[in-house]
C-alpha cells in the first residue's frame, strides 16, 4: 500500500450546524498564505495526499470534506438534495475560521474547481492565487428546460425517499480499490488500496460503503446559467491558473453537448488567466500526475 510522506491531521470545525471535517498538513507560517484544497463530487480530502507529498515547499494546507462527503456528515435530519450555493457559504465560513482576513491560495478540482471559480468572483479580496483543475461548469441551458428540470428534481426526491436510489456497497476494501482502478485505469494498485481506506468505510454488517450521501445524486432543481457564471468570472481579481488533462473529459461525458473549446471560450472572461495541460492524465489528474501538477501549482503560487 502507498505510504504517505507527509502526515495529515484531522480537525472537526462547527460550520453552519455541521461538524465539518478538515484535513491539515503542516503548520501556519507567518506571512505565508494558507493553501486551501477543495475536492470534487464523490471525492474526499484525502484524495489530495499524492499531490501534497509531491510539493517541495513546506506549506500549511487545509482541505475540507464537503458537506455529505468523507467524514463531514450531512446533518440530522439528512437533506434529500444539495444546493451548490451551500458550498460557497461553507467555504466562506471555513476561511473565516482558519484564515480570518488573510487572503488564501485556493485550489479546486472538478466540482471544487467550479466552487473556487464562483467564490473567487463573489469574494475576490479573499483570494491571493486561484487554481482550477478541470472545474468546467455545465452545458448551457435554456429557460424552456425549467419545467422538466423541476419535475425531474421532484421525481428523484420521491425515488430517494422510496429507497430507489443508492450507492453501491462492496464486500471489502479491495473491492473499493478495484472500483477506483476501473474508473481510472492509470491509478496503480498501491494508491488505489490507500485511497479505498479513505473513500469508503465498513458499515455495521462489514460492507464497505462509499463516504458520500446518496442525496448528492439528486439532480439540481436549478438550470446552469452560463451568463451568470461569466459575470462572476469577470469579477475574479486574483491570478487564475486553469489546468486541464490531456484526456478530453468533456468529450467523453457530454458527447458534443459541451466541448473543451466551449469551456476555454468561457475562460476568456477571467481577467488574469494562465492555462496549462497535464500530459498522460485524465480527469483525476492529481492522482495520475501528482508530481507534474505539484510543480505547476508551486511555480504559479510563487
Amino acid at each position: 500500500m502507498y505510504q504517505a510522506l507527509k502526515a495529515s491531521r484531522s480537525t472537526f470545525v462547527p460550520i453552519r450546524h455541521l461538524s465539518y471535517h478538515v484535513r491539515q498538513w503542516g503548520e501556519p507560517v507567518p506571512g505565508q498564505a494558507p493553501l486551501v484544497l477543495v475536492h470534487g463530487w464523490m471525492d474526499v480530502s484525502a484524495s489530495w495526499q499524492f499531490m501534497v507529498d509531491a510539493l517541495k515547499a513546506d506549506r500549511w494546507i487545509i482541505a475540507p470534506d464537503w458537506r455529505g462527503f468523507g467524514l463531514t456528515r450531512s446533518g440530522d435530519p439528512s437533506p434529500d438534495s444539495y444546493w451548490f450555493p451551500d458550498y460557497l457559504t461553507d467555504l466562506d465560513a471555513l476561511l473565516d475560521h482558519f484564515a480570518g482576513e488573510q487572503p488564501v491560495d485556493l485550489v479546486g478540482h472538478s466540482m471544487g474547481g467550479n466552487v473556487v471559480m464562483m467564490y473567487g468572483g463573489v469574494r475576490p479580496l479573499r483570494i491571493r492565487r486561484l487554481v482550477n483543475l478541470e472545474g468546467f461548469g455545465l452545458p448551457a441551458t435554456r429557460p424552456a428546460q425549467a419545467p422538466e428540470r423541476y419535475a425531474k428534481w421532484m421525481d428523484e426526491i420521491k425515488a430517494l425517499h422510496r429507497g430507489e436510489m443508492d450507492l453501491k456497497g462492496y464486500d471489502s476494501a479491495d473491492g473499493v480499490a478495484r472500483r477506483l482502478m476501473k474508473t481510472n485505469p492509470r491509478l496503480p494498485q498501491a494508491k488505489a488500496d490507500w485511497l479505498a481506506q479513505h473513500w469508503a468505510a465498513p458499515d455495521a454488517q462489514g460492507r464497505w460503503q462509499i463516504l458520500g450521501d446518496v442525496a448528492h445524486k439528486v439532480v439540481s432543481a436549478h438550470l446552469y446559467q452560463v451568463e451568470e457564471a461569466l459575470a462572476i468570472y469577470r469579477r475574479i481579481s486574483a491570478p487564475v491558473l486553469s489546468v486541464t488533462a490531456s484526456d478530453d473529459s468533456l468529450g467523453q461525458w457530454w458527447k458534443g453537448q459541451f466541448t473543451l473549446a466551449q469551456y476555454l471560450e468561457r475562460l476568456r472572461a477571467v481577467p488574469n488567466l494562465q492555462s496549462a495541460v497535464v500530459q498522460d492524465a485524465a480527469h483525476m489528474l492529481h492522482h495520475d500526475q501528482p508530481e507534474e501538477l505539484a510543480r505547476l501549482i508551486e511555480n504559479f503560487l510563487i
